[in-house]
């Protein structure tokens, strides 16, 4: 775990005396081991160990050196741990997003604890004993194969409730840049089945930079040159410190697209915040800090987050159109054609449509390279969503297969009905950037839309 800064009271205690209690709770070694796990940090960090020179040792950080370690394998660290969480629960929190999950549960080399997944096992049934309702948000930035160790296994206890998709989100934006929804398609396709309590978190920003790590060369170079064009927009070679609208040069059809694709997809859409207003990065703050900037609530000085003079302010709001005069939540609270509004409006649509959270998915096929169709499936009824990733618009042919007689697809954000014909046969007509849900509704069908 790397979340300790070295100004926290055990690692003081721990760097002024080799005899210190906390000692125990970091990894010291007199002497780095030969073979270093890789700096996650290129540029920033050179080692993943830092020389102490009041111990004339060194210990531990897998990320920043102001970030040691903990070291896991301790029981007394494991159980601060617990007891941190069962403040935050006491005090009302849903849940927690827990932040490089491999980092966290692996132990020193050298230390016997068995199976590293038994401790993330542990911080689940502990979070079920306190808070039924409680969740863990895992950040496991792995291949599928790799992320459903993380779920726990059908057969074995629960470990992270829900996992951030890093693959699908990557292939999101190859599609966006390509105009080719194949991508995208063929990694939804491949998602791993994982166990009935878990999801997968739909996300296309959060607070680090945008991750390209699983794209090959070519691919990422195609993203980078397509919405990172400049050097200063990139960062360790595999990603993008920008936020979305920016990115996207502003364009509010690509920006509503892909927020209607993030609730769309089955599982559980993650919004970073300021994403709902449209908030922009601050180039000044360089690095994947440009998008860790003050939430901008209104048009006032310091986007109405602090009264504290803007020299004092730990980071600074954008200057440029996306500064708060022109991008804040005060602004669009009552504006019904504003980003806000949009979002509330996908937020609403996902709520009373419980085939996305719980639905099995299919891509259906089409001849349109350009869209991306999915349906999703349960006993409670059918949604099927559309979107298109190129400046043109369409018409999609789609076979839905056996439909009730008399169904029709019901639109979600208009009074519109679009016919099912013979064999399930229909026709979808998308705009450029074009986004549409449905209900398959027939006769008999009596729920809302």
């Amino acid at each position: 775990m790397n979340h300790t800064s070295d100004q926290h009271p055990w690692f003081r205690s721990a760097r002024r005396s080799r005899n210190s209690p906390y000692r125990d709770f970091y990894v010291w070694r007199d002497r780095p081991p030969r073979k270093q796990q890789q700096v996650v940090f290129p540029g920033e960090e050179d080692s993943v160990w830092e020389y102490d020179e009041r111990t004339d040792q060194y210990y531990l950080h897998s990320f920043y050196r102001h970030q040691p370690d903990l070291n896991v394998a301790n029981p007394e660290v494991r159980d601060e741990i617990a007891q941190t969480m069962g403040l935050w629960l006491e005090l009302g929190v849903a849940g927690f997003r827990v932040d490089a999950v491999p980092f966290l549960i692996q132990p020193p080399d050298g230390s016997e604890v068995g199976d590293p997944h038994e401790f993330l096992r542990d911080l689940r049934r502990f979070l079920q004993r306190r808070s039924s309702e409680a969740i863990l948000l895992g950040e496991v930035n792995l291949p599928y194969e790799g992320q459903v160790e993380f779920f726990g296994h059908v057969d074995a206890p629960a470990e992270l409730t829900m996992q951030f998709d890093f693959p699908a989100m990557q292939r999101a934006y190859l599609s966006l840049v390509r105009e080719d929804a194949t991508p995208l398609a063929e990694m939804l396709a491949s998602r791993p089945e994982v166990r009935i309590e878990a999801q997968w978190a739909n996300f296309v920003r959060n607070h680090d930079e945008l991750t390209l790590d699983q794209l090959s060369e070519e691919e990422r170079q195609e993203v980078f040159d397509a919405l990172a064009p400049e050097e200063w927009m990139r960062v360790y070679g595999r990603g993008i410190a920008r936020r979305l609208p920016p990115m996207l040069d502003g364009d509010p059809r690509r920006v509503a697209m892909m927020y209607s694709l993030m609730f769309s997809l089955p599982g559980t859409p993650v919004l970073f915040y300021g994403e709902e207003i449209g908030m922009g990065e601050n180039r000044e703050r360089g690095g994947r800090l440009t998008v860790r900037t003050p939430m901008q609530w209104s048009d006032e000085a310091n986007g109405g987050f602090s009264r504290a003079p803007k020299s004092k302010l730990v980071a600074q709001p954008p200057n440029d159109g996306y500064a708060p005069e022109h991008v804040n939540v005060e602004a669009q609270m009552h504006d019904t054609d504003s980003l806000l509004a949009l979002i509330r409006s996908f937020a609403h649509r996902y709520r009373s449509s419980p085939e996305i959270g719980w639905g099995t998915l299919e891509i259906l096929e089409h001849a349109e390279r350009a869209v991306l169709a999915h349906r999703l499936t349960t006993e409670l009824g059918s949604f099927v969503a559309l979107h298109n990733f190129a400046p043109r618009a369409v018409t999609v042919q789609l076979t839905l297969g056996a439909v009730a007689e008399q169904a029709r697809l019901s639109d979600l954000f208009a009074v519109t009905v679009v016919p099912i014909h013979e064999n399930g046969r229909t026709e979808v007509e998308l705009g450029a950037y074009g986004y549409r849900w449905f209900r398959i509704v027939d006769s008999s069908d009596r729920r809302l839309t």
